[in-house]
């Protein structure tokens, strides 16, 4: 979830939505599998969905855009009552779904970066709040059900693609006029999301010379 200032492009702010939408879903679903009622649904579809923005944008002393911007408090509601309404599985999920967070998670990692750095923050904190934006919803979201979030875990390169895609976009910006250098970081990051799952690339939880080290 990102605010979205005059210099950022139209489709820009659509993708931006359908990130909101995107994770509201996915907080829906997360909201069925421990059998919460209505409520349960609409609070955690808008923390996964609008979360992340909200804290990057308190950080920048600013109001958060759900605040401000009624059509993104919208599109989380609205994602919460399909959640709640259409049980989210099957094999058609599980098959457009990667696709639809993957373009979220580079639109507001790229989008997240570019709104620090319009208010002059150096560009690796600028990439850090990008990170945030993109990841911070569905880390607090599991910190609600009393649990490790994901991306501190051994998952699939989620925060890490993140950061490529806020860090192509500082690079890019500096050469690529226009709204090519977002489209693209956009593209890199959310590519590198969906070769992760589907390629299984993972971190490593500890160093290789700890890991092979014979037990004593």
């Amino acid at each position: 979830m990102t605010e979205t200032p005059a210099v950022v492009p139209e489709i820009i702010r659509l993708l931006d939505l359908l990130g909101v939408l995107a994770n509201g879903l996915l907080g829906g679903a997360v909201a069925r599998r421990f059998n919460l009622d209505p409520v349960g649904f609409i609070v955690l579809a808008i923390v996964s969905a609008l979360g992340g923005g909200a804290i990057r944008d308190v950080l920048l002393s600013l109001q958060p855009i759900a605040l401000t911007d009624l059509d993104y408090l919208t599109v989380a509601l609205i994602a919460a009552g399909i959640a709640f309404l259409v049980p989210l599985e099957g094999r058609r999920w599980r098959q457009l779904f990667p696709w639809v967070d993957a373009i979220a998670l580079g639109t507001w990692a790229v989008v997240g970066t570019q709104k620090a750095m319009l208010y002059d923050i150096h560009w690796l904190p600028a990439i850090l709040l990008g990170v945030l934006t993109a990841c911070g919803g569905g880390a607090v979201r599991d910190m609600m059900l009393g649990r490790v979030p994901v991306i501190l875990q051994q998952s699939e390169l989620y925060a890490s693609a993140a950061f490529v895609a806020g860090a192509v976009f500082v690079v890019l910006e500096v050469f690529v006029p226009g709204t090519s250098a977002s489209l693209i970081a956009v593209a890199v990051g959310g590519g590198i999301c969906v070769l992760a799952r589907k390629r299984g690339w993972r971190l490593p939880t500890e160093p290789r010379w700890i890991a092979v080290r014979p037990k004593e």
